[in-house]
């Protein structure tokens, strides 16, 4: 008896719900099926599925040694994909579903190098707004949340960390006295995401390692512009219409030219992770694993902030609290 084979037989009748489902899936025929199960059964001397006319049921015993069974063929498959792919140049197609900002300012300024790395891979780039979830079509999704926000069937891998700058063009702030506290904003434009009807209040965090030392609120004057689309409220405090609340991966490049000055650095509004999530499978292509590597090594896979650094600024991340994208509103479209 080839028993891998018959562990196989075995997951997939109860995976299909039946000895012909199975026997379909498998390409073998229904007596084909039956007489693996019947081999196993005597090999283990135990009964595994308790038939009927109707249906089947596991045992006990044949749901434990289905458990064991399906981590057994995981790993054989996974060593299996490991060899197969030892050596071959990866190629193909990645699927990557991200959140519009980052793919324009992050991950497009960055293909050359990965084209010049990897020239027989393609990216099949979608950005169709928030990303609330990975999504099992494909191959690689750019989440953005907090830690605890981070649950469900799949791998991820941590890219970097970032925090929410707050920052407008040296043309408005000639206009206006620079805010030296969250309290000096109540007199300024601030930029809101979309349906605020009424200025959402903001909360601001100053901090001293872990623990905040002072949280301030503020209710800022409307703005002349509502909109959840982040390059919209990023134009907009670059033409000097306000003061805008970013992402540091988004503001990076305006801040090292000098065409937007952050504001109040020792105060934070949010952070959030961000990661590359990729769905449970048992097998990884070696043209998603050298994106996902790319992206680590571009970003750095810690929990701090890039951008910021590169930017020469100071970074809040050791200290202040990360805020999920449910509770903060001006995330939720990136």
């Amino acid at each position: 008896m080839d028993q891998l084979r018959a562990m196989r037989v075995f997951a997939a009748v109860i995976e299909a719900g039946s000895f012909n489902g199975a026997a379909t899936v498998l390409r073998l025929s229904p007596a084909a099926v039956t007489r693996h199960i019947a081999e196993l059964e005597d090999h283990l001397d135990a009964r595994l599925i308790n038939r009927t006319t109707r249906r089947l049921a596991l045992t006990d015993i044949g749901e434990a040694y289905l458990e064991k069974a399906r981590q057994i063929l995981m790993q054989v498959d996974e060593a299996e994909a490991l060899a197969s792919s030892a050596g071959r140049e990866p190629r193909g197609v990645v699927r990557v579903l991200a959140p519009p900002a980052f793919a324009v300012h992050q991950i497009a300024k960055h293909l050359p190098r990965f084209h010049a790395c990897f020239p027989k891979v393609s990216l099949e780039l979608t950005v169709p707004g928030a990303v609330q979830a990975v999504d099992e079509s494909q191959n690689v999704t750019i989440l953005m949340v907090d830690d605890s926000a981070l649950q469900g069937e799949f791998v991820a891998r941590r890219l970097a960390r970032s925090e929410g700058i707050l920052c407008a063009a040296p043309e408005y702030l000639l206009r206006r006295e620079v805010p030296g506290h969250p309290r000096e904003l109540g007199s300024h434009v601030a930029l809101l995401p979309a349906g605020a009807a009424r200025p959402r209040e903001l909360t601001f965090r100053r901090s001293a390692g872990r623990e905040p030392t002072e949280i301030f609120r503020v209710v800022p004057q409307p703005s002349a512009l509502h909109t959840h689309h982040v390059d919209s409220h990023y134009a907009a405090a670059l033409a000097g219409l306000g003061i805008a609340g970013l992402p540091s991966f988004v503001v990076e490049e305006a801040l090292l030219e000098g065409a937007l000055v952050r504001l109040l650095p020792e105060w934070t509004v949010f952070t959030v992770m961000l990661y590359a999530a990729m769905p449970t499978r048992r097998h990884i292509p070696v043209r998603t694993r050298a994106f996902v590597d790319f992206l680590i090594e571009t970003f750095g896979g810690e929990d701090r902030d890039p951008w910021l650094l590169s930017a020469g600024c100071e970074t809040q991340v050791a200290e202040a609290p990360a805020l999920a994208p449910a509770s903060t509103p001006a995330l939720q479209n990136l």
